[in-house]
């Protein structure tokens, strides 16, 4: 398979062979459904936490007699139908955390780049570089590629330029290739790819 290479500037820089094991299958929702669910379960602080029962500063003692009231029988006003009683099964400080396999978890980024290559939003760039740190000049270079909400992914190194002139820019991602993944991939409308970013995937999953 072959696709178009521009600069960053939207000039003409030939064209480039792009593996169709990568870039050719036909996305499946599913995979890619697994794999974000995974990323975004991963993420999650887990921090949520309310007390119980045998967690609230609250007298134990028995509320009142057992017999004669005509009331309900009662024991400690910590139990979860009282006022500033404890809450009964409330969240706790754990994990969201699941596993997916490895197999699956490089299927589904695999799918994410066929997925934008046949909805025909992926540009290559022969080199992610700029001259130097001016977001007017990168605004200027992204209209000319047609880019307001993109995800760029660099080589191993990211050039630093790059990086501070599209910081400031909103609804665009800059990322080395070790940070490829699919969430980034699927939440921007496009994504850029630099020569060196292509020939790292392209070696990742021989």
């Amino acid at each position: 398979m072959e696709l178009k290479v521009t600069t960053l500037a939207g000039a003409d820089a030939g064209k480039l062979e792009i593996s169709e094991a990568i870039f050719g299958l036909d996305p499946r929702e599913d995979i890619l459904q697994r794999v974000v669910r995974w990323q975004l379960a991963k993420r999650r602080q887990g921090t949520h936490k309310v007390k119980g029962r045998a967690e609230v500063a609250r007298t134990g003692a028995k509320m009142y007699k057992q017999k004669g009231t005509g009331r309900a029988r009662h024991h400690s006003a910590r139990a979860p139908q009282f006022r500033g009683g404890g809450r009964a099964h409330g969240p706790v400080v754990r994990s969201h955390e699941h596993d997916l396999p490895k197999k699956v978890r490089a299927l589904g980024l695999k799918h994410a780049l066929s997925a934008k290559v046949k909805a025909s939003q992926l540009i290559i760039i022969d080199d992610l570089a700029a001259s130097d740190a001016k977001t007017k000049a990168m605004i200027e270079n992204f209209a000319k590629l047609g880019l307001t909400n993109a995800l760029l992914i660099g080589g191993a190194e990211l050039d630093n330029n790059l990086q501070l002139a599209a910081s400031n820019i909103p609804n665009v991602d800059v990322l080395p290739i070790q940070g490829i993944n699919v969430y980034d991939i699927l939440r921007r409308h496009t994504l850029v790819l630099s020569k060196a970013a292509v020939e790292a995937l392209e070696e990742r999953f021989k």
